[in-house]
């Protein structure tokens, strides 16, 4: 079991591209935690984490020894100028470091700094059935407002998707 106290929050580094894509293919092929097909590769990942910066968009690395243990970023949630104050949370922890905490650390700095930022409101849009991912967001004060049917295809069957938001 990894120590808790060993795990550090920081910034984004460019050198953490390499294990953000090993972790996130990770969920693209195991998972519906994403709808994503087939997983970017380092430099599509590269392109996302930049542009993500440029805008200032908060970015929270868990890090435990030297190894990224896990990631979260906060992005608008439509392109359209009205919806310039909402934000769409993402968090994926490696997976031998789910269940230790990690995601609960990374989703609360991540609120932090997008109530900092700016945003108003953060979504978070999560495949129904898990359970775990649904649990660590009631836990930071979101709260449910639909279940959508059928939104996603991925590995040959219907998704249903939950929406849950959190004033900032």
């Amino acid at each position: 079991m990894p120590d808790r106290s060993a795990v550090v929050l920081r910034p984004l580094q460019k050198t953490d591209i390499a294990q953000i894509t090993a972790i996130y293919a990770h969920y693209v092929k195991n998972s519906v935690a994403t709808f994503d097909i087939e997983a970017p590769d380092i430099q599509q990942m590269s392109e996302k984490f930049k542009a993500l910066e440029k805008a200032g968009h908060p970015v929270v690395i868990a890090q435990y020894h030297n190894m990224v243990a896990g990631f979260a970023y906060a992005s608008t949630y439509r392109a359209r100028p009205a919806y310039r104050f909402t934000c769409e949370n993402s968090v994926y922890v490696a997976p031998d470091m789910v269940g230790h905490g990690t995601g609960s650390r990374l989703l609360g700095e991540l609120i932090e700094l997008a109530r900092a930022f700016g945003f108003n409101q953060m979504i978070a849009i999560i495949t129904a059935g898990a359970d775990s991912s649904i649990a660590l967001h009631k836990k930071h004060g979101f709260e449910i407002y639909g279940r959508f049917p059928e939104l996603g295809y991925k590995f040959n069957r219907w998704h249903d998707i939950v929406h849950m938001q959190k004033k900032l």
